[in-house]
């Protein structure tokens, strides 16, 4: 895809659908504020389908909802700054690094006030009930997810032996088709929309096994799947994907989860968490 999404879709305009029409008035007035939005969200705040959504993406020679979101990341960001080099939510090319750290800094700071703000004590309960009767807890993800997925294991595994973690989506899918009811998966898909996460959840859904997901977007297809959902703050665009302050609201969520679940498990935690420690400092020097 070339050119300024914004302007294709000027040039299409009369062309398009009632619905379509409709879809790109409600860009045209939020084109800042649509690319955080799911597919979901965009069809309930623009009053359109999720299909029509889809339709009018195809119509402008998009592979599907997630290329137009980067399109309009893009024009946005060269609506605002003149040239695509970060968000214009956080750096511009002309900010001196104070001003560089001063903004991350309180995007960090941002991401873990809304993660807050979101954080339902019940669902943290039940999420711990799973994990703690669970014989595995799977720890997955897919890309910038799959890093969270490893930071949880890491995490748990200071106190339980329960915790397994598997980067390859090959190598998940069968873990899981072997999996049963008394194991349980811990997702991260900040997106809650890719084909990996989706493969996945059904195999685990035919297997009846539990799913704990830790996403952005409390509507996103994941969340059909999953038995319970925690959701992280700090919206990220397209063009930040992978950014430190998003990862931070779901680190948050990994010590909310641990430190409940040893509180849960008093003694067992201690022992175990006594035991890595000894085991931990024959490597330092």
């Amino acid at each position: 895809m070339t050119g300024n999404i914004l302007e294709q879709i000027t040039e299409q305009y009369h062309s398009l659908t009632r619905s379509g029409k409709k879809l790109a008035d409600f860009i045209f007035s939020n084109t800042h504020d649509a690319q955080y939005l799911s597919i979901s969200n965009l069809a309930e705040s623009s009053g359109v389908s999720e299909a029509s959504i889809t339709r009018f993406c195809h119509s402008l020679n998009l592979s599907g909802y997630n290329e137009l979101k980067l399109a309009l990341a893009k024009a946005s960001y060269v609506t605002d700054m003149g040239e695509p080099w970060e968000s214009s939510d956080t750096i511009a090319s002309e900010d001196t690094a104070d001003s560089i750290f001063s903004k991350l800094h309180a995007a960090n700071i941002l991401s873990l006030n809304e993660t807050m703000e979101l954080l339902d004590e019940n669902e943290i309960s039940r999420a711990v009930d799973l994990i703690s009767s669970a014989e595995r807890v799977f720890c997955f993800g897919q890309g910038g997810s799959m890093v969270m997925a490893m930071e949880a294991w890491a995490r748990f595994s200071t106190a339980t032996s329960r915790f397994v973690h598997i980067e390859d989506s090959h190598m998940q899918v069968m873990s899981i088709a072997l999996a049963s009811e008394k194991d349980v998966i811990l997702f991260f898909s900040y997106s809650g929309s890719t084909k990996d996460m989706e493969d996945v959840m059904r195999i685990a859904r035919k297997q009846r096994v539990s799913v704990i997901l830790i996403t952005h977007f409390p509507k996103s297809r994941a969340t059909e799947f999953a038995d319970v959902v925690l959701l992280c703050g700090y919206n990220e665009s397209p063009l930040q994907s992978g950014s430190v302050a998003a990862k931070v609201g779901q680190l948050f969520l990994i010590e909310c989860l641990f430190y409940i679940f040893c509180k849960r498990n008093l003694e067992v935690c201690a022992d175990a968490r006594s035991a890595t420690a000894e085991a931990i400092t024959q490597k330092l020097l």
